[in-house]
């Protein structure tokens, strides 16, 4: 897989980073780290698997470059998404704290069954890295939305797991798992790659990575 258009990615130094930039093919072309900017041209499209405390200086950049945005990062709170979609108003943009295909499968499932089990107990499970600082992850979250009802959510942060999760549920006679298991990174870099490039045939607007599945042919 690769991204034929010139690219940017916020947290340029970070383990996601280096993954996105394997992925695309190409080295970017705007590059953001801890403590320092480059900018060699003007990207189509940013990556942003960073901070949140990052999130206003994406947006700057932007409307800077009127850029795609591939928003990935993680603990994002209310006002975040509404500054989004804010941005989205100008330019396409992805928000999705999970960008494999498997996840997005998962929380389809969850979205339409999960209603048939409205009266079994149901938990949710993550493991993730151990330098991972939210906790329940933006997946778990997600997940749960996805079930339409709050459930009891645990966490575990394991030496180097890419991310786990489950959900797990029990009646008085017979329980159900749902599990997804991320072999490594790449998996996620792959999908925000094909989040850029669905990205790139919109004018504007807020969508979800589910929206970027159900549009792949």
């Amino acid at each position: 897989m690769s991204l034929n258009v010139p690219y940017g990615v916020v947290g340029f130094t970070g383990r996601m980073g280096g993954e996105i930039v394997a992925a695309c093919g190409a080295a970017p072309v705007l590059r953001v780290w801890d403590t320092g900017e480059e900018c060699d041209a003007s990207p189509r499209v940013i990556f942003d698997f960073s901070s949140y405390t990052v999130l206003p200086h994406t947006i700057e950049l932007c409307r800077a470059h009127k850029a795609a945005l591939v928003m990935g990062t993680t603990a994002l709170k209310e006002e975040h998404i509404a500054q989004l979609k804010a941005l989205a108003e100008e330019v396409p943009v992805v928000q999705s704290f999970n960008y494999s295909i498997g996840v997005a499968l998962m929380a389809m499932i969850l979205r339409e069954f999960g209603p048939k089990m409205a009266d079994w107990d149901a938990e949710i499970c993550e493991a993730h890295h151990n330098k991972k600082k939210d906790a329940p992850s933006g997946t778990a979250i997600l997940l749960g939305k996805a079930l339409g009802r709050d459930v009891p959510m645990h966490s575990f942060r394991l030496g180097g797991l890419p991310g786990d999760h489950v959900a797990v549920f029990g009646n008085e006679g017979e329980t159900l798992s749902i599990h997804h298991h991320a072999i490594n990174r790449s998996v996620f870099a792959i999908g925000a790659v094909k989040a850029a490039e669905f990205l790139l045939t919109q004018k504007s607007g807020f969508f979800t990575f589910d929206d970027v599945v159900r549009a792949a042919k």
